[in-house]
């Protein structure tokens, strides 16, 4: 099995989240990483999908996808050929002995501290789930009291954007 990222433009309305994720759960396939958001159009919201199934199956899933009303375009995103980043909220101990090595260790992953206690420090982190992981590999011998992992979200590289204005997009993807 190989992990997708795929990038579906969907129209901004209640439901079709859940119309997506149903979708995978039917055919048995886990989300590794969902994330939602608006898109520079306000009717039209981009769902980051992250996918370890088999290149046929995400074949089938796609098509099936496509049919949906809602659905506007579905686009995998190649590793390579995109930016994908996460971002990690992390709260750590740190008393007056162990705060220094941990702001240290926040500077050396170009984390920011945003939040310090009198006994803890939280760090809040961007970049692949990897370089997340190392980081709180790094931070867990200083306890970890709480942390928070976002979806991954992704764009194409380059100057080509999969987003046009939403009438544009119903005129090339969809019949009227």
């Amino acid at each position: 099995m190989n992990k997708h990222t795929l990038s579906v433009l969907v129209e901004n309305k209640p439901g079709v989240l859940a119309r997506v994720s149903s979708l995978f759960s039917r055919r048995g396939f886990n989300i590794d990483s969902l994330a939602v958001g608006p898109t520079e159009h306000p009717e039209i919201s981009r769902m980051t999908i992250v996918v370890n199934v088999d290149a046929l199956p995400l074949e089938q899933v796609t098509k099936q996808l496509n049919k949906l009303v809602n659905v506007l375009k579905i686009v995998e995103l190649e590793p390579t050929a995109s930016v994908q980043r996460e971002l990690l909220l992390v709260k750590v101990r740190a008393d007056l002995a162990t705060r220094s090595h941990v702001l240290e260790t926040a500077q050396l992953f170009r984390a920011k501290v945003v939040d310090v206690a009198t006994d803890a420090v939280t760090i809040e982190a961007t970049g692949t789930g990897d370089k997340l992981e190392a980081l709180i590999r790094v931070l867990e011998p200083f306890g970890i009291r709480e942390l928070v992992q976002s979806g991954m979200v992704a764009l194409g590289r380059g100057a080509r954007s999969i987003t046009a204005p939403s009438a544009t997009l119903r005129s090339v993807d969809r019949p009227a």
